[in-house]
């Protein structure tokens, strides 16, 4: 009988904290919308572009060979140092086959 007397009065008071709380977001548009959320998952989001490489950053006065497939052994070095060269370089060669 004594611990009644001990939890009805901490029941009640958690009790009335959650609907003090319920309240407090339903006020405050906590609830507004509930579709967005789920859907912006499915979004895609925007590609990072690329940092500006400097204009010396590929030494122009070496050889290039070319090789079988059509791209400079120089440049397939050069993208070891840089992964960025090495797109610049193939979107360029994959444009030329191309036209």
């Amino acid at each position: 009988m004594e611990t009644i007397f001990v939890l009805l009065p901490l029941a009640l008071l958690i009790a009335a904290i959650a609907v003090g709380l319920f309240i407090w977001a339903a006020r405050t548009g906590q609830f507004d919308d509930l579709d967005t959320p789920a859907v912006r998952i499915l979004f895609d989001d925007e590609a990072p572009r690329p940092a500006p490489r400097p204009s010396s950053a590929r030494d122009t006065s070496a050889p290039v060979r070319r090789s079988v497939v059509g791209i400079d052994e120089t440049s397939a070095n050069d993208a070891k140092a840089d992964p960025w060269s090495a797109v610049a370089s193939a979107e360029a060669e994959t444009r030329r086959v191309l036209r």
